[in-house]
């Protein structure tokens, strides 16, 4: 694989044979992070379990204290009140049927995030091959099928994320941007770490946390020292 001089140089300040310590990890994402731009931090988490058996998903969502640095764009599938109540508390676009025709028909996906009352999973249900491999499905584990529309929008614009695995038992996360600083990263890190590590399936044998790694979006990938976490129940 291609990789260009400022991935090199970056690579150098690593050593790939060692797991640094959480905040030790952090801070060398953001000195290797050489992008003309405020690169995201993203971390994949890698799980000893098995995806394949409905006992041993993990999948959730958190609220990060110092939130992304993105701006997310939400829909919302609801009706009568629930659609003045979403509109109230800022959702991007509000509607029903005509939202879910919009998506089959014109391919429209400019959202991030897609939030439905319970009432409204049938209309949704018919969008689950074009949402379903995006990730964007509502899910009730990830509280975005829900009654209170409100909060789920106000949580989610506050820096809200959902973890989940694929196929290959990893999870794939963003934990905000480089200009954040340590503290804040260190913080948001040590929030995810904490709810993957709870959500831990009881059918799942031997050691959970098989690795992490933390990267910005043009940075090389630094390995985690997760020893400590590890021993947290």
């Amino acid at each position: 694989m291609f990789r260009g001089k400022k991935y090199k140089e970056s690579a150098k300040l690593i050593d790939r044979n060692t797991a640094y310590e959480p905040a030790e990890a952090i801070e060398l994402v953001q000195r290797t992070a050489k992008a003309g731009f405020d690169e995201t931090v993203e971390i994949h988490i890698r799980l000893g379990v098995d995806s394949r058996h409905a006992d041993q998903q993990v999948r959730g969502a958190v609220v990060l204290p110092h939130g992304t640095g993105r701006s997310i764009r939400v829909l919302v599938f609801a009706k009568g009140e629930k659609l003045v109540e979403a509109e109230k508390a800022g959702a991007d676009y509000v509607g029903g049927e005509d939202l879910a025709a919009k998506i089959q028909k014109e391919n429209w996906m400019d959202f991030e995030v897609v939030v439905a009352t319970p009432d409204m999973m049938g209309v949704v249900g018919r969008l689950g091959k074009i949402l379903g491999p995006k990730g964007l499905m509502p899910n009730p584990k990830a509280g975005t099928v829900t009654m209170d529309i409100a909060r789920a929008i106000a949580d989610i614009k506050a820096g809200k994320i959902e973890y989940r695995l694929d196929k290959t038992n990893i999870m794939h996360c963003l934990i905000g941007k480089v200009s954040f600083g340590t503290a804040k990263l260190t913080d948001n890190y040590n929030t995810l770490m904490e709810a993957v590590i709870k959500a831990k399936p009881a059918a799942s044998k031997g050691q959970y946390l098989k690795s992490v790694v933390i990267a910005s979006t043009m940075g090389p990938g630094i390995k985690v020292n997760t020893s400590k976490q590890a021993d947290r129940k």
